[in-house]
């Protein structure tokens, strides 16, 4: 009886049933068995979920990116980003890159970087002789930059489901994602040169033309400085600072570039919605499964196994890797954080790990998984939007994977490139 929900679990993925269903379907039998337990309980501990303060920093920045999406805020960032690196050989791939990196700092949805970036960028690329297949590809691997950089949804959603500060698990992105950025710019620079792909233009932009550009992308770069500043002064939390960022967009887009409409508001906050929704149903049903696996003393269970099988944390570091990559590959990146993150923390907290770093390292991991094959999520989002044969995604996308695993390397065997700045803003 004890791992018959894991069990129902299994199948029920297999079945292709939705996750949140998936998680709440397998514990019913559990609990309708049990002499001691009531079937009220799964009600009570999903209604409990929503009661966390910080559980309300993923919707405030889910909402911040689909008021940008209609503020011209984007825009912006394209064409600054444009204006920086089109000159260069792969300047429009180049231009892929830095978006990604910006649209991290403020939307923080790899989803949706990767949805645009087909949409606005793909045409652009392919226009100027890049191969189909190879712009596509370029778009999904770096929207794995995205989710990254603060404000990350999944950075939030660890925070959240370990009980670990929110803000430290923010700040613990910047390096990383940085790191992520210029390797990807100089393999795209790398590829674009062997394969002849010419620049966007032949000269730069002028001084005036890039200052101008600047300060009109200025209001949207300064969100993710201000995020570290408010919350290393003490202005607001992480959640508050959602909020703001929110708010904020909102302001930027309606007083500023006077591009977003009040009729926009509706379609705005259906987007929200659709994009919330399932995110909140399966924390919800995350912690129906998560009072399970308490009950029945599996992360117990699992920690004592694994301080038995692993002779030292970087022992158990690779294991976590291969694990995660291999899970990655088969389920979307939100249904792996939440059944495997409260699991595996309290054994990283046992050999010693601190859980910013391991948290930042099970997110990068995770969303390396949407680009691998046979299963990851950018990769179908980038061949439904572009209309690219998978197949063709797949070879393009072997050489971004080995970069993206080279970086989660540094990442999990070298903690200070995700603990130094959530060190100098919270202390050691």
């Amino acid at each position: 009886m004890t791992f018959l929900p894991l069990i129902i679990l299994a199948i029920c993925f297999a079945l292709g049933m939705p996750v949140a269903y998936a998680m709440i379907c397998c514990v019913i039998p559990y609990f309708i068995a049990d002499p001691y337990m009531s079937a009220n309980i799964i009600i009570q501990r999903m209604v409990a979920n929503t009661e966390s303060t910080s559980m309300m920093a993923a919707p405030f920045f889910i909402i911040a990116g689909a008021i940008m999406n209609y503020s011209g805020i984007s825009k912006r960032i394209y064409d600054f980003a444009g204006a920086l690196v089109g000159h260069l050989v792969g300047g429009l791939g180049h231009v892929n890159v830095i978006v990604s990196a910006m649209m991290g700092g403020i939307s923080g949805s790899g989803l949706a970087d990767a949805a645009y970036d087909c949409k606005v960028l793909l045409p652009q690329m392919e226009a100027h002789g890049y191969s189909r297949a190879y712009s596509g590809a370029l778009s999904a691997a770096t929207a794995v930059i995205t989710p990254i950089i603060p404000p990350g949804v999944s950075l939030v959603m660890f925070a959240v489901l370990c009980e670990v500060s929110v803000g430290k698990l923010l700040t613990a992105g910047y390096i990383p994602g940085l790191m992520l950025t210029v390797a990807m710019l100089l393999l795209n620079h790398f590829i674009c040169k062997k394969r002849g792909y010419q620049a966007e233009r032949t000269e730069r932009v002028g001084g005036k033309t890039l200052w101008k550009l600047f300060r009109e992308a200025a209001w949207a770069l300064a969100i993710p400085f201000g995020l570290v500043l408010g919350l290393r002064i003490g202005i607001f939390n992480a959640t508050e600072g959602a909020a703001v960022i929110a708010a904020y967009s909102l302001f930027v887009g309606k007083f500023v570039y006077k591009e977003l409409k009040w009729k926009d508001i509706p379609a705005i906050l259906k987007e929200s919605v659709q994009g919330v929704g399932p995110v909140l149903m399966i924390l919800c049903a995350s912690n129906v499964l998560s009072y399970y696996l308490s009950w029945e003393r599996i992360p117990q269970m699992l920690t004592q196994s694994m301080i038995a099988l692993c002779h030292n944390k970087y022992v158990f570091l690779i294991l976590v890797n291969l694990l995660m990559l291999v899970v990655g590959m088969f389920l979307d990146s939100f249904a792996a954080m939440i059944i495997i993150a409260p699991l595996l923390a309290p054994v990283a907290t046992a050999f010693g790990i601190d859980l910013v770093h391991f948290g930042l390292m099970l997110c990068l991991n995770i969303t390396i998984g949407c680009i691998t094959p046979p299963f990851g999520s950018y990769i179908f989002v980038v061949s439904s939007t572009g209309r690219i044969k998978t197949e063709k995604l797949y070879k393009e996308l072997v050489p971004f994977i080995i970069v993206c695993l080279v970086t989660l390397a540094l990442v999990t065997f070298i903690p200070w490139f995700s603990m130094v700045i959530p060190n100098l803003i919270y202390g050691a």
